[in-house]
């Protein structure tokens, strides 16, 4: 075998193991990475064993002929040969390919640790580690003036890092580049490159400096023992192995890097978002992903952007690799308002996109006839911002042509996210929590040396100071011991023969000078005493406790949120496509949604079902799994967004839209495949919101009583894979949710049939990751059956006719209270029955029912009355076998609280009542009983 095939061979298996593994293919302790602390080993299978001196190679032929026997004829051995000259001549048989693979194996160690791949701990590679580091010791602060970059290139070069010093250079000037780093470590003057990738100008042009984020946040605590040193290149120096970071700086600026057989990519994030998740981990180890992603939800670029959608980013957080799709921002504006022309303008860009070339780019599409539409391209960035202007021509629309310069150009890109670090000396791909954890344990480390560090020297120095004090209570006595000695030895062994001393404090008090001896200067060596005690004592009680390092780890970390941080550049945005939405091109019609136990959802047109009378079968809803039962049934329109609300306290939202239209026959499809939910997870509530409005609230009741009033304005930002809608107890699930305003009232009624009525502007308005209050006092074995809403138009008319007493004294008056129950019964309340009271009470009866028969639903109904003042709107029925009925509310008697109530719908062949909903009725009916009124509101159970 052939050198070259065995090497290529030996690359082929690095890369197979490499792709088939999340670590590195060979452990550390193998005898073949030991290789990687000498060059000259590594080097040794291209010097010793593959050359040959002048003389062995011009050996005879017998002496070829023996080396071949001795070799064992073609067996593929490799011959070293001795110099022929000393009669020392020797055969050393290998194997090739196994010589092949153990170089080119610490090859592949010695780049991934030394010079492609990041540190965990502090997020830099050796070049950009010695950079700062040479730069610290110049003393290059960034208050100082700044200096010649070339002078830091051959301080780096000739001490630390003996490669090129074009690799310098270059690694020194994108950490001075905003545009390459979200946090730039260097200060630098002159010409350092630009967007549009022109080169930087010569080091001999530039200069830098530190900046102070990189003091900060790296070196602070660097000459306090914190990390361990190793010798340089060739032993003269020592260099930290790494540097104390007080931040995890591979999340700060991320990293890229290619290797042998591995790479890295690591987005940036922002310095404020990695504060309060490193915070949030230290509170909760425990924490989740979804809830660390509440304090870092994205990736935050240098250059802004918009990020479309998470689910790259979850899957890069969860598992180290992921795509995330990000484009540039742009908005349209109007220039000519006479004759309508509109431009594109271009005001970021996504991360490492080359602007110049972007404008290139689109100036070829537009010649070629790709994108049409646009007339004119023209860059006007300058020193104040990005400007891109893209003119189009008369009547083309802005929407089409932004939506092609998407699809065609890197004005959207994708970052590919391959989150691969050194992690305890190996390479090792991370997701978000554990690169976190790894950071935290290092930081632990730090700080627990630099106390030590401290502790030690508080104590030499309180040692010192305790034998100065010995010394100035006796000072005349010191003073005659000392000048009975002849030397300074014999006056530093009487001291210490005398008082007790050591020879470091023997030494101490011999260094004392005359002026010294006064009051004042007495008083100082006092208050040193004391303060170093204090400070002693506050560094061992530091050390005795792991939390006390942890809430010291916090505090450094929120002041450097409070110096550094800065507003969030990249936007995130709930989609993941590039195209234009459909919603563009679908009417706003009103349609039906019905949801099953099992998390089946349909979408049917609004004439699926026809109008009947109360007391008949119904209609089916169409097909159902085997032992699966309706659970929801709702009105909304197309456009709607539709939150659903999970028994685990998560919503998910998504357009009506999208959810694939069904006819009545079909089962539907399953939820997991529109959201993203967990397994196991059951959908209990389902609201439609056309717009997500500052004055309107989202009221959440839970089965075991617990309510809890979120603005709805936090809901409208929601991602594929769900937030946090409420925090439940244990044992308690999440079942309804309704909009409300602060001036509505809200009734509440259990399966036994108590009825409390409040109103919504006594429950507090709370954050989203918060629990709720008590709603109502629930007695044994009873729960939660319903709740609704009573709006304050409703509100205000029963408060003008409770002051008429002829309207008080004609019950059948609206609103009223419809009670549903599971065996299909049902009646009307009138509301006026019952008055409202506050939270956490038992409340009122409001329905009797038979022992085997609980509370379904109760409606407040009396929205819209028909000319005769009977209500004018109709209830959808749907039992457990799927069978649906729709009857109209006002053949719904009217009866006292404590009444029983009439047939609604038949259930000898349905099961149980499973849902209902109240919609609104038309004006007109068509008179052959086959159409179904238009569909204007709904409030579904």
């Amino acid at each position: 075998m052939s050198l070259s095939s065995t090497l290529r061979l030996s690359s082929s298996l690095l890369r197979r193991s490499l792709s088939q593994s999340r670590h590195f293919p060979f452990p550390l302790s193998d005898p073949l990475c030991r290789l990687r602390h000498s060059v000259a080993s590594d080097a040794r299978f291209f010097s010793s064993r593959t050359s040959r001196s002048s003389k062995a190679v011009h050996a005879s032929k017998r002496a070829d002929e023996q080396l071949n026997e001795g070799s064992g004829a073609n067996n593929g051995g490799l011959a070293v040969s001795g110099d022929g000259n000393n009669g020392d001549s020797r055969i050393v048989p290998y194997e090739l390919h196994k010589e092949a693979t153990e170089s080119y194996m610490s090859y592949a160690l010695s780049v991934l640790l030394g010079r492609a791949l990041p540190d965990v701990r502090d997020g830099l590679k050796p070049v950009h580690r010695r950079i700062l580091f040479a730069m610290h010791e110049l003393g290059m602060s960034s208050k100082k003036p700044y200096k010649k970059c070339a002078r830091v290139v051959g301080e780096v070069l000739g001490k630390f890092h003996p490669h090129g010093d074009t690799a310098v250079y270059d690694s020194l000037v994108r950490m001075a580049q905003n545009f390459s780093l979200r946090c730039p470590l260097i200060q630098g003057h002159g010409n350092f490159g630009s967007i549009d990738a022109d080169p930087p100008a010569a080091m001999r042009y530039t200069e830098c400096r530190l900046d102070p984020l990189a003091e900060a946040v790296l070196l602070s605590d660097l000459d306090e023992d914190t990390v361990d040193f190793s010798p340089n290149f060739d032993n003269s120096q020592k260099e930290p192995e790494v540097l104390p970071a007080r931040l995890p700086a591979l999340l700060l600026n991320g990293a890229s890097g290619i290797a042998v057989g591995m790479a890295t990519n690591i987005p940036p994030h922002n310095l404020g978002e990695l504060v309060d998740v490193l915070i949030a981990l230290i509170h909760n180890p425990e924490a989740s992903l979804q809830e660390l992603l509440e304090y870092m939800p994205a990736p935050d670029f240098p250059t802004g952007g918009v990020i479309m959608g998470n689910l790259g980013v979850l899957d890069a957080y969860r598992t180290g690799r992921g795509r995330v799709v990000v484009r540039g921002k742009a908005e349209v504006e109007l220039l000519d308002p006479k004759t309508k022309r509109n431009a594109v303008i271009i005001s970021e860009i996504p991360y490492q996109t080359n602007k110049a070339t972007l404008v290139q780019k689109i100036a070829e599409l537009v010649e070629n006839k790709t994108l049409e539409g646009i007339s004119d391209i023209r860059d006007e960035s300058d020193r104040n911002g990005m400007r891109v202007v893209i003119e189009l021509k008369r009547g083309a629309d802005p929407a089409l042509v932004l939506n092609n310069l998407y699809r065609h150009t890197a004005l959207q890109s994708s970052f590919s996210c391959n989150m691969v670090g050194i992690c305890d000396g190996e390479p090792k791909l991370m997701g978000l929590k554990e690169l976190l954890q790894a950071f935290i344990d290092f930081r632990y480390s730090v700080v627990e040396r630099r106390a030590k560090f401290k502790l030690s020297h508080a104590q030499q120095r309180m040692h010192i100071i305790e034998g100065i004090m010995i010394a100035l209570k006796d000072v005349d006595k010191v003073i005659k011991i000392i000048q009975k000695g002849s030397i300074d030895s014999s006056a530093s062994a009487d001291l210490q023969t005398e008082y007790g001393l050591s020879e470091k404090q023997a030494e101490a008090i011999l260094a004392i000078t005359l002026r010294r001896l006064s009051a004042l200067e007495r008083k100082k060596f006092t208050d040193e005493s004391s303060s170093l005690k204090e400070q002693i004592t506050k560094l061992d009680q530091l050390l005795s406790s792991r939390t006390n390092i942890l809430k010291v780890i916090e505090q450094e970390a929120i002041e450097l949120k409070d110096r550094f941080s800065s507003p969030r550049r990249s936007v995130l945005e709930d989609s993941d496509s590039g195209d234009l939405d459909d919603i563009d091109v679908i009417p706003n019609e009103e349609m039906l949604m019905a949801v099953s136990e099992k998390g089946y959802v349909k979408r049917m047109k609004a004439d699926t079902f026809n109008l009947q009378h109360r007391g008949t079968i119904g209609k089916s809803v169409g097909k159902l799994r085997v032992d699966d039962t309706m659970s929801d049934f709702l009105v909304c329109h197309a456009h709607d967004h539709v939150l659903f609300f999970s028994d685990r306290g998560i919503v998910y939202s998504t357009r009506a839209y999208k959810i694939p239209e069904c006819s009545r026959n079909a089962a539907g499809t399953p939820l997991v495949q529109i959201l993203s939910m967990s397994e196991g997870e059951r959908v209990t509530s389902i609201v439609p919101v056309s717009e997500f409005a500052e004055d309107r609230y989202l009221l959440m009741l839970t089965v075991n009583g617990c309510i809890k009033k979120v603005s709805l304005k936090l809901f409208s930002g929601i991602r594929s894979t769900g937030i946090i809608a409420i925090q439940l107890n244990s044992g308690d699930e999440l079942k309804w949710v309704r909009c409300c305003s602060s001036d509505d009232l809200v009734a509440m009624a259990s399966q036994n049939g108590m009825v409390v009525l409040s109103t919504c502007d006594g429950v507090r308005t709370l954050s989203r990751n918060t629990k709720g209050v008590t709603a109502m006092r629930l007695r044994r074995k009873d729960k939660m059956a319903s709740m609704d809403i009573i709006p304050a138009s409703l509100r205000k008319d029963m408060k003008k006719k409770s002051e008429d007493t002829s309207i008080v004294e004609n019950k059948s008056t609206g609103p009223w209270l419809l009670f549903v129950c599971e065996n299909g019964y049902g009646k009307r309340v009138p509301l006026s029955s019952f008055k409202p009271s506050r939270l956490n009470r038992v409340g009122l009866i409001g329905s009797k029912f038979a022992e085997d028969d609980r509370l379904a639903a109760v409606f407040v109904v009396g929205y819209s009355l028909a000319e005769d003042g009977e209500s004018d709107e109709q209830v959808v029925l749907v039992s457990q076998s799927g069978t649906v009925n729709r009857i109209k509310v006002r053949d719904v008697s009217i009866q006292s609280r404590r009444a029983r109530g009439v047939i609604l719908m038949r259930l000898d062949h349905s099961g149980k009542i499973q849902s209902a909903s109240l919609i609104s009725a038309a004006d007109e009916e068509e008179e052959d009983g086959k159409g179904i009124p238009s569909l204007e509101e709904a409030a579904s159970l």
